[in-house]
């Protein structure tokens, strides 16, 4: 399965300047994802990180991660934001960052699903730039019901 920005964004509660998540490649419910984050040097954390050095702060990176495993969570369990559910970050175990994100790189964000249980989801996850690993981690994430106006 492929999915556009457009269906991203029915999907998620992120928008511009946080969705990280240009648009999925290739999405298997249940088991995986493989999705984009094209970075550009319009993005507007590089106008702090670093001035004169660009580099995509490795938490933006996590995060890219953890909202590729929402869309796949949400796919999978035929849920959606506009159903009232949020998908919340329990946990990051094992981080580890290979080489700097710079402006002009296409970050592939691939997460597997290791398992969804009582809401908790366990996701090994990994991002790439051409064939190098930038960014490995295990992922969890906690579904959770907002409530009107939060």
């Amino acid at each position: 399965m492929k999915m556009d920005i457009k269906e991203i964004l029915r999907l998620m509660p992120h928008r511009y300047p946080i969705l990280l998540v240009d648009r999925v490649l290739e999405l298997e419910p249940g088991t995986r994802i493989s999705a984009i984050k094209n970075v550009t040097v319009n993005d507007p954390f590089f106008q702090g990180h670093f001035p004169g050095h660009p580099v995509m702060p490795g938490v933006l990176i996590i995060e890219a991660l953890a909202q590729a495993a929402a869309v796949l969570t949400y796919v999978t369990l035929k849920t959606s934001y506009p159903d009232g559910t949020l998908f919340l970050f329990a946990g990051i175990d094992g981080a580890r960052f290979k080489r700097p994100v710079e402006p002009g790189d296409q970050l592939r964000l691939e997460v597997t699903m290791d398992r969804v249980k009582r809401g908790v989801g366990k996701f090994t996850a990994r991002a790439l730039v051409d064939s190098d690993v930038v960014c490995e981690a295990e992922l969890m994430c906690a579904l959770h019901k907002a409530k009107d106006g939060s």
